[in-house]
């Protein structure tokens, strides 16, 4: 690792204090992490907090001692990367194991399970990202980053390091920033995060986001008119969870096999079964079918886990 950021860098020393930097940081905001995994849950894990944390200190550490330009801009990625997969993976593990001390599995068996599946997954996981981006590409895109597969994080990761390595951070905004969050938390608003998130996402990720607020929201209203219990309450989170997880799942998977279908030059899942670009009804009809179709999953998300209250 120190050749690694010796040949970013240009020096030892910055490849030492980089070294340094990503080692403490790691530490400290993995356990912040896992912390947060094993008492709340994972959608609670800051990953993104973290990992802009860390690419601030770095980027100003770097600039510091004399690492700017393209190396610089490099050597803060680089730490900022392994920081983000250290925090994701303490997470992952914490509840792993926690799941697994419920359910009496034997420590040193998760341990070794845990260790063959995240060497495994290390050389599974980029062939999906590869099949997204040489799929987004053969569409006539450039690729991850591209507007129909946006990557809003990475975008905001990359300016931060370039602005502060350069030494052109609008540092009053960042400071704006930080008095808004202070003062988000002071008037105790029920979702700071989810605030601070939305200022970056694309307006039809936050909109989408909205919807399933409102969704929640209705189901919660129809559990407090049945007058439910606490337990049947958490009964229909649990499922609606559960029902939830299956649809962003299913639409990533759906996602990598489109991708997967342009990639391999196959413009659509109905020329496979037809040999037909599309069906001749989707110019007038199409929007309308994806109206009706939203509506069935909404009713889905609500009913099925209202359904739960019965069988309780």
């Amino acid at each position: 690792m120190t050749l690694v950021y010796y040949y970013f860098s240009g020096s030892l020393a910055g490849a030492l204090i980089a070294a340094v930097i990503m080692t403490v940081t790691g530490f400290l905001f993995a356990g912040v992490g896992g912390w947060l995994v094993g008492l709340v849950g994972g959608s609670n894990q800051p990953i993104s907090g973290l990992a802009l944390s860390t690419l601030i200190v770095a980027a100003i550490v770097m600039v510091a001692i004399g690492v700017v330009g393209l190396s610089g801009v490099a050597a803060v990625l680089a730490v900022a990367a392994v920081v983000c997969c250290a925090t994701a993976m303490a997470g992952d593990m914490i509840q792993d194991l926690k799941v697994g001390h419920l359910i009496g599995g034997t420590p040193w068996k998760m341990e070794v399970a845990e260790v063959i599946s995240t060497v495994i997954v290390s050389f599974v996981l980029i062939f999906p990202i590869i099949i997204l981006h040489e799929g987004n590409i053969a569409q006539g895109g450039i690729g991850i980053g591209d507007k129909a597969l946006p990557a809003p994080q990475a975008g905001l990761m990359a300016q931060l390091a370039k602005g502060i390595v350069a030494g052109e951070m609008a540092w009053g905004l960042i400071l704006i920033g930080m008095f808004f969050s202070l003062a988000l938390i002071l008037i105790r608003a029920p979702a700071p995060m989810l605030i601070a998130v939305g200022m970056y996402l694309p307006f039809h990720t936050t909109f989408a986001i909205f919807v399933g607020g409102l969704i929640k929201r209705t189901s919660d209203k129809i559990v407090e008119r049945r007058k439910a219990t606490d337990a049947q309450k958490m009964r229909v989170d649990n499922v609606g969870t559960l029902v939830a997880s299956g649809f962003i799942a299913g639409e990533a998977l759906t996602g990598v096999m489109l991708a997967g279908l342009a990639f391999a030059e196959k413009p659509s899942i109905t020329y496979l079964l037809t040999g037909q670009t599309e069906f001749g009804f989707v110019d007038k009809l199409g929007p309308w079918l994806s109206i009706v179709i939203f509506a069935i999953v909404a009713y889905g998300l609500i009913r099925i886990p209202l359904s739960s209250l019965r069988k309780a």
